[in-house]
């Protein structure tokens, strides 16, 4: 009885060694969760403008902007360095159609143009694509309805998430 629970504190104590050298070695190497980002000093206060002041993507970057610890203004302060989301559009190209004519196949393409301005400095300028493949089929026009939205909602998140990316990697 006693050999037994003494075989079962020492498993116990390997497997709380392993993970703490398993957790040790990953923070060594510099791994972070996916979505959290080191940003510079200067960027830890930041005012976020948009065209679109109620748009979708202005929210989700400042939602990253708060979960990465960074303090999003409601006003704009001159001794603040501004991100300006410029514009944000989808467009659409057909990739295919099916035999009567009706577009099977879309290419999604989300452009995104934004601004991030220093104090006394000129703009920075940015801009990226994001691709993805949506297949249409009318006999389902509810459920691909939905489906579209999903979609762009999964790439408005991931177009915050590379606004911050690239943030991150400003050397200053």
């Amino acid at each position: 009885m006693f050999v037994s629970s003494l075989t079962s504190l020492k498993t116990t104590y390997k497997r709380i060694l392993t993970i703490f050298a398993l957790v040790s070695v990953i923070s060594a190497c510099g791994f972070h969760l996916r979505g959290d980002y080191l940003l510079h000093d200067e960027l830890q206060t930041l005012y976020v403008s948009s065209n679109d002041v109620h748009g979708e993507l202005t929210r989700l970057v400042k939602q990253h902007l708060s979960h990465n610890q960074v303090k999003v203004l409601k006003h704009k302060n001159a001794q603040v360095p501004e991100l300006r989301i410029m514009s944000d559009k989808l467009d659409r190209r057909t990739l295919s159609v099916f035999e009567n004519g009706q577009v099977a196949e879309y290419e999604l393409i989300y452009s995104v143009n934004y601004q991030l301005r220093f104090i006394d400095e000129e703009p920075q300028s940015f801009s990226f694509e994001l691709n993805r493949d949506y297949q249409d089929d009318p006999s389902f026009a509810l459920a691909k309805s939905r489906e579209l939205s999903l979609l762009l909602s999964e790439m408005r998140t991931s177009a915050a998430d590379r606004i911050l990316r690239d943030m991150a990697r400003i050397q200053r």
